[in-house]
């Protein structure tokens, strides 16, 4: 009778262990932060009635997009064990490029600008990377000094270069980055889209892991998931396509929601499906051991400055559509550390190998909602300082003490 009873203790005690090992370890993925999330906008609502106002989701979530790019522009350096600090004046750059070779002085194709202002927020990154890799400086300093670097060059760009002392935006489709909506049919249309496509890629999954013979989470867990997923994409399309206009309808999902969707989806595949993305975890987890096994170690490391740079400078062209230009008197130093926050908060490891692009995309909507929510219940802007850092402070925090616990139930 023990002979046959042992292995069903021996198997609950194993699930018993790996629940503790994720609760302690911090491997329980993004519940902690949606729960903390959850908790805010109630928290925002109940202060301010105004909070889930149609008009105001669809700004917050406006306001989200500059800090979702540009933490998932600091998630390709923190996977790595590095940090950029020069992203949020990089995105400036690239923004005030676009706006400035498209205003009718220059009179620049979009896609042009586009692609210039790309190129050189890469180039940055990619400068940077070199710096780090072949004079094994810290990324910390050399991304510090070239902070100082790239906000001196835009300034003198925005007061000297291009007078006036700003680049006001004038061209249809960079404005309509955060400014045009899809049609309330096309919002529908989005949102079943992409929830059917999510419902048939995860069942396919749990398919293949349970041919596989790999152990999976019980399967009512990824429906309550899909579940949770279309119930939340009903409500946002239900709140987009409301009339949210005072003189004319406006209507419809924000341009910006797809596409920062789009980004997400394309990142999020290139790390989980492909060598790329495995090597750069593994450089992460351990370099040496990385370097060990063959990987260009130093090549990756400037891959990832020059993505992070690419990434920063998308940012930057939603930022500057959302602004309607940019100038000496608008920048914003603070943007740069919510590069670090939205990536962190959303529970990316500061230590490297640990983190997904769904983390800054979270990260970013918290961020929106503290200082959304902050304004509207009328605190100081010198508390919202206050209170960003103190859940910084806190994600931080969470972090370390979860890596230090991994060792404890091994």
């Amino acid at each position: 009778m023990s002979l046959d009873t042992r292995p069903l203790e021996t198997e609950g005690a194993h699930s018993s262990r790996q629940r503790l090992r994720a609760l302690v370890g911090g491997d329980l993925g993004l519940v902690p932060v949606l729960i903390a999330l959850v908790a805010l906008v109630v928290y925002f609502q109940v202060r301010n009635s105004v909070f889930l106002s149609a008009a105001n989701v669809t700004n917050l979530f406006i306001q989200a997009v500059i800090y979702v790019f540009l933490g998932m522009a600091e998630v390709w350096l923190l996977l790595l064990g590095e940090i950029d600090l020069s992203l949020g004046w990089v995105a400036g750059m690239a923004g005030s490029i676009a706006a400035i070779v498209t205003n009718v002085q220059y009179a620049w194709p979009w896609w042009a600008a586009f692609a210039v202002a790309l190129a050189v927020s890469a180039a940055i990154g990619a400068l940077w990377g070199l710096f780090v890799v072949r004079l094994r400086l810290p990324s910390f300093i050399v991304t510090l000094a070239g902070n100082f670097i790239v906000e001196g060059v835009l300034l003198y760009i925005l007061d000297h270069v291009f007078q006036g002392g700003g680049a006001p935006v004038q061209e249809k489709v960079l404005s309509d980055l955060t400014n045009g909506n899809l049609t309330p049919t096309w919002t529908w249309v989005f949102v079943v889209a992409t929830v059917l496509v999510s419902t048939v890629v995860a069942l396919s999954r749990e398919r293949a892991r349970r041919r596989a013979g790999l152990v999976n989470a019980p399967l009512y867990r990824l429906i309550v998931k899909l579940a949770v997923l279309a119930v939340f994409g009903v409500l946002l399309a239900l709140v987009f396509n409301a009339n949210r206009g005072s003189f004319i309808p406006i209507q419809g999902m924000p341009f910006a929601v797809p596409l920062v969707f789009g980004v997400m989806v394309l990142y999020s595949f290139v790390l989980a499906r492909t060598k790329f993305g495995r090597y750069l975890y593994a450089i992460g987890g351990n370099p040496e051991a990385a370097r060990r096994a063959g990987i260009p170690v130093d090549r990756y490391r400037v891959y990832a400055f020059l993505l992070g740079g690419l990434t920063a400078g998308i940012g930057g062209l939603f930022y500057v559509s959302r602004l309607g230009g940019y100038s000496s008197s608008s920048t914003d130093s603070t943007v740069v550390l919510y590069a670090v926050a939205a990536a962190v908060i959303g529970g990316t490891s500061l230590y490297g190998g640990r983190g997904k692009m769904t983390f800054p995309v979270v990260g970013g909507i918290i961020l929106a909602v503290i200082i959304n929510g902050l304004v509207l219940i009328q605190v100081s802007a010198t508390m919202e300082f206050v209170v960003t850092g103190v859940v910084l402070l806190a994600a931080v925090t969470v972090d370390s003490l979860a890596r230090r616990s991994q060792t404890l139930l091994k």
